[in-house]
């Protein structure tokens, strides 16, 4: 809970399981580039609620609920040696809320106690501690024209659309912008060769339809495919290299050039790591 604004979370679902004599062909892959230390074995089963540290819960939840469309299902107050424990911050006492959209969901933490501090005014798309949530939309006008009419705070200039020689990544419709604490926070529309399949034939008629994945910046791919591959049991699901001026007016990263490589366990949001080839002053 560190920082009034700046953690993000992500909560994983795990079961632990002995040695594993006959290794997967990407985990062995990984072990011969990496070195990879997989037994013991923690197996991640699902990805669950992505949590961010907020200044005011009242102030960002009436932003996901009112501008995002999130709905909100839980809130406590938790305190006490577990919580401190688990958190590392001795004194450690927070409200706890939790907004659901679609099958996903957030949990918004407001410290009571202890030290604060805010996300930094010059923080880039490429710092090493950036994370966001991607919200898929059923159609990326109508949902940027939602956040332009409340007045959102923009990252990137205007939603893009990846270009067609990014053959992995071609047709999807993006845009970064800005919750009240300075979190970004990502809108995503797939073509229909891309994305989940609930993505394309969703109940309803909501605009906002839930939360593809979590994407963190990486400072090695490799590296973090020790740890989330080898360590964790998660797989990868796809990956790209997205460069060029499509890149750098989401991102708001002059030169940006981002090799993508997204990790998925068996339900829940996907985990997108973000490794920036260029520029590399994050």
């Amino acid at each position: 809970m560190r920082g009034t604004a700046g953690i993000f979370l992500v909560s994983l679902v795990t079961a632990c399981v002995g040695p594993r004599t006959a290794p997967s062909p990407l985990a062995a892959q990984t072990r011969s580039i990496a070195q990879v230390r997989i037994e013991p074995h923690v197996v991640v089963r699902s990805v669950g609620c992505i949590g961010m540290t907020v200044s005011s819960i009242e102030r960002t939840s009436d932003f996901f609920e009112r501008v995002l469309t999130f709905h909100p299902s839980q809130d406590a107050v938790l305190e006490g040696k577990s919580l401190e424990a688990l958190e590392g911050i001795p004194g450690a006492r927070v409200r706890r809320r939790r907004l659901d959209l679609g099958s996903e969901c957030v949990e918004l933490s407001e410290p009571l106690a202890g030290v604060r501090r805010a996300i930094p005014s010059d923080a880039k798309s490429n710092d090493r501690w950036f994370q966001h949530i991607a919200i898929v939309v059923r159609d990326m006008d109508a949902a940027y024209a939602q956040l332009e009419k409340n007045h959102v705070a923009h990252i990137s200039v205007s939603p893009q659309t990846l270009p067609e020689w990014n053959k992995n990544a071609a047709g999807i419709r993006a845009y970064y912008f800005k919750d009240p604490d300075g979190h970004a926070l990502e809108l995503i529309w797939f073509p229909q060769d891309k994305g989940q399949a609930r993505w394309h034939s969703p109940p309803g008629e909501s605009l906002f339809l839930g939360i593809d994945h979590t994407a963190i910046a990486s400072g090695s791919t490799q590296a973090s495919l020790t740890f989330y591959v080898g360590e964790l049991g998660m797989r990868v699901a796809g990956g790209s290299e997205n460069y060029g001026i499509e890149q750098e007016r989401l991102s708001g990263v002059p030169g940006a050039y981002v090799r993508i490589t997204t990790l998925r366990a068996s339900s829940g949001p996907g985990i997108e790591l973000l490794d920036y080839l260029s520029p590399v002053d994050g």
